[in-house]
């Protein structure tokens, strides 16, 4: 075994490089992050990301799991899983949710004559 193998095992296969995130915060539109994403990930991967992040977002609207499997074809698993993220993960969903509702709001041009 090499050394330091064992430590990624460990870590939970997570190599700790910020160098991944630093490289996304780079990104400059949309266009240029969709095209990052499709080389860096399956076609399958996004879809799951995709769907995840929509789950996500009906759950953080107050949708019931019944209603999301129907809407997304997302396993209760995936749901659970989603939903204990966004309860006891480390935030992002919430900062995401947040700074989108924000920029909503700098768009919606009935907000801006409020």
């Amino acid at each position: 075994m090499v050394k330091g193998e064992n430590d990624l095992k460990k870590s939970n296969r997570r190599i700790e490089d910020s160098s991944m995130y630093k490289a996304i915060l780079s990104l400059q539109n949309e266009d240029e992050c969709r095209r990052f994403m499709e080389d860096l990930c399956s076609i399958t991967e996004i879809m799951a990301m995709e769907q995840r992040f929509e789950v996500a977002r009906l759950l953080n609207e107050g949708m019931i799991y019944n209603s999301i499997m129907e809407k997304t074809g997302a396993s209760s698993a995936i749901i659970s899983r989603v939903n204990r993220s966004l309860q006891y993960g480390a935030g992002g969903y919430g900062i995401v949710f947040d700074r989108l509702k924000s920029d909503e709001g700098e768009k919606d041009p009935e907000a801006e004559q409020k």
